[in-house]
């Protein structure tokens, strides 16, 4: 709870970027000078990828500026129709949009990075990314068997990757202390951005810390974690948990807007999925608050240091 709370008193600095331009979300600035969206929409779900089109014209309309996807979803090629539908419409260009995606575990080598990149890219239908994330730190062969690969080895190909334009940022996804301290200590480029999974069951309060000292921003995937969840062998939350309502009654917003909230006032990015267009506008309308420190704390209380997925 110490570090949660001193996380929450150190926010980083919010770009002045105006919110008119990028969108609701206002942006933080990233190690490299880069800025990002402080929310976006996740797009991770296999029995949905036909919707993600349709989601993301929903979600630029309702202020989103930051997609998430991973060649691993399989819905590049959908998310790429909807990116130059909001472009070709008018409604943004493409450098107001901040499009993030992630290379695969069977493509650790070296110098398989880049070419990955170049296929996500002709499936996105883009000539580059805003932010390229090595998904996991486990690498694997196209039989998904596992095989060694120093992911000292594969940050180098992320690297050639950013000097050839092709992602303007890049970082890691599922990384803990160590293999973060691994890449560091062989690299030209600190990553950018650590994307785990953090919610009110998974707070994650050492590997935030961590990376926030080493200015790694900390995007939040499955930000909902067990209060929409099942799965992972954790207790479903009860969304009726006096103290909960009492939050969302005292700023009238839904349980879920509070637990975004809760992340954004953590200095977390949280990326919420949904092909729902009115969830979709619910989630991004979550700049109007901001939570105690003691709210924060009751939030977080329900931690159970479980994830929702085995």
């Amino acid at each position: 709870m110490k570090l949660l709370l001193a996380t929450v008193a150190a926010f980083a600095v919010i770009s002045t970027i105006s919110a008119a331009v990028r969108g609701k979300a206002p942006t933080k600035q990233l190690n490299d000078g880069n800025h990002i969206p402080s929310l976006g929409l996740g797009s991770f779900g296999f029995d949905e990828i036909r919707k993600m089109r349709q989601a993301v014209w929903d979600a630029v309309q309702a202020g989103y500026r930051h997609i998430d996807t991973a060649a691993l979803y399989g819905n590049e090629v959908e998310i790429g129709k909807g990116i130059a539908d909001v472009i070709k419409q008018g409604i943004v260009k493409r450098e107001d949009l901040f499009i993030t995606t992630k290379l695969w575990n069977d493509k650790h080598g070296r110098n398989q990075v880049v070419p990955a990149l170049r296929e996500s890219l002709q499936k996105l239908g883009l000539e580059y990314v805003d932010l390229y994330l090595i998904h996991s730190p486990e690498a694997t062969d196209a039989q998904g068997n596992t095989i060694k690969v120093d992911v000292a080895e594969t940050w180098q190909g992320m690297e050639e990757a950013k000097r050839l334009g092709l992602a303007r940022s890049i970082g890691v996804s599922n990384f803990n202390i160590e293999q973060i301290d691994r890449i560091i200590k062989n690299s030209n480029f600190v990553p950018s951005v650590n994307q785990i999974e953090i919610h009110p069951s998974n707070t994650k309060e050492k590997e935030v810390a961590d990376c926030f000292e080493r200015g790694i921003v900390v995007v939040a995937y499955s930000p909902f974690g067990f209060f929409v969840s099942r799965a992972g062998g954790g207790n479903v939350v009860n969304r009726n948990d006096p103290k909960l309502l009492n939050i969302a009654r005292k700023y009238n917003k839904s349980i879920n807007q509070v637990i975004l909230r809760y992340e954004l006032d953590r200095d977390l990015i949280p990326i919420p999925k949904s092909t729902n267009p009115q969830r979709i506008a619910e989630n991004i309308n979550v700049f109007d608050f901001q939570l105690t420190p003691e709210e924060i704390g009751i939030v977080g209380s329900f931690n159970q240091n479980k994830s929702i997925f085995d």
